[in-house]
């Protein structure tokens, strides 16, 4: 199942300055799979050691957090966006 990913810009040297790509993943965890794969050290930029999403990093599916739905096993139907937000701090 094909899903367009959407790469912040702080992430894009791993996709050679590409803002979206299309990978294959059924959940959002075979996604993060494929984006390895096709662009390798990006995973580690999103996920922390542990292999679970970095506190930092937002990531919807559509328009829905993943947080509060199934986290990695998020289900990403073909056609889906995934959109990577990392968070900003600020005061």
């Amino acid at each position: 199942m094909s899903v367009t990913v959407r790469v912040p810009t702080i992430l894009r040297t791993y996709t050679g300055g590409a803002s979206e790509v299309s990978v294959e993943g059924g959940t959002l965890s075979e996604v993060v799979t494929a984006l390895e794969a096709a662009h390798p050290g990006i995973a580690a930029r999103v996920l922390d050691d542990d292999g679970k999403l970095r506190r930092f990093v937002n990531v919807y599916v559509g328009d829905e957090d993943v947080r509060f739905a199934s986290g990695l096993d998020t289900p990403t139907p073909a056609g889906s966006t995934v959109s990577v937000i990392p968070a900003v701090a600020g005061g």
